[in-house]
């Protein structure tokens, strides 16, 4: 939902805030196997990620895994960093490694910007990450609270694109100005003494004002790499849209194209959803799902049979 300090103006670089989705999920099943194979969704990056974990780690990679569900790649919604600790939390439970999530993060490189990803699996909810630091490994959960059972989160789609990932987000990362520290220092502020507390008292309306504006000074920031405050015109006219029928904490995940928001009740969020369907029924390219906040981290089952 955005970052904090892109410049490290305040002494530390980036800090994020974010919640975890139940709607969108990665979930696989690892076997013992003659030998190596992967199928389902995201098999090749599943097949790097193994790769590279079975080396780091040092036990064999002769095993099936069967991705029953990947979150869609490069599209904002953290797909990479969950791939990897998925993948890495199997193995370490086949083996019996004892490694927690953070170990599995820094074999991985995962947390080099966000540590929200990393938070997410390990409590679910919504997170608050202290960004990179001089001696800082995976960055650290500053706070974790659980998002209110009633909030809905409207997700809209662009198929046609993807947003920023891998040497093109680093290079872009590099040609951007420096970030104001006046800008980090009120962000800071509103983030701790008035969207944390929204979350806490359950007040829906100031916290999406808080993320809104979150969002719009980063995206304003990032425009000169991504064509605008979002990534896809038409995300963008989407979600003006439905700032229009009462939804709150406008704004793009990561570099995009997926365009979110926030409004109370299932009920609501699931009408104001087909509502979009049918009032941008002409541009093709967008979807609409609505989402409910996970407050738990990933889960490990084991099947003695």
């Amino acid at each position: 939902m955005g970052f904090i300090d892109l410049s490290g103006s305040l002494g530390r670089h980036f800090g994020s805030v974010g919640v975890a989705l139940n709607e969108h999920a990665t979930r696989l099943v690892l076997t013992q196997a003659d030998q190596r194979r992967i199928i389902g969704a995201s098999a090749l990056r599943a097949d790097k990620c193994l790769t590279l974990l079975c080396e780091a780690l040092g036990v064999p990679d002769k095993l099936a895994i069967h991705i029953e569900s990947a979150i869609p790649e490069h599209v904002g919604l953290g797909s990479g960093t969950q791939m990897s600790l998925a993948l890495g939390s199997a193995l370490n439970a086949y083996y019996g490694l004892g490694l927690s999530v953070r170990d599995i993060a820094a074999l991985m490189d995962r947390g080099l910007r966000s540590g929200i990803g990393i938070g997410v699996f390990e409590q679910g909810g919504l997170v608050v990450d202290g960004g990179r630091g001089e001696k800082t490994i995976t960055p650290p959960v500053l706070v974790h609270m659980d998002i209110p059972s009633s909030w809905r989160f409207i997700l809209v789609f662009d198929q046609r694109g993807q947003g920023l990932h891998g040497q093109q987000e680093i290079q872009a990362f590099k040609a951007l100005p420096p970030f104001p520290k006046q800008e980090a220092e009120r962000l800071c502020y509103l983030l701790l003494m008035q969207g944390l507390p929204a979350v806490a008292e359950n007040d829906l309306d100031k916290f999406g004002e808080v993320i809104t504006q979150l969002q719009r000074s980063v995206g304003e920031h990032f425009a000169s790499a991504q064509g605008g405050v979002f990534t896809s015109p038409e995300v963008a006219l989407a979600m003006n849209w439905l700032a229009q029928q009462g939804a709150v904490a406008i704004g793009q995940t990561s570099w995009g194209p997926t365009g979110f928001c926030v409004v109370d009740g299932d009920a609501f969020a699931t009408a104001l959803a087909h509502n979009a369907r049918e009032t941008f029924a002409h541009l093709n390219n967008l979807s609409f799902v609505v989402a409910s906040a996970r407050n738990s981290g990933g889960d490990v089952f084991f099947d003695e049979a």
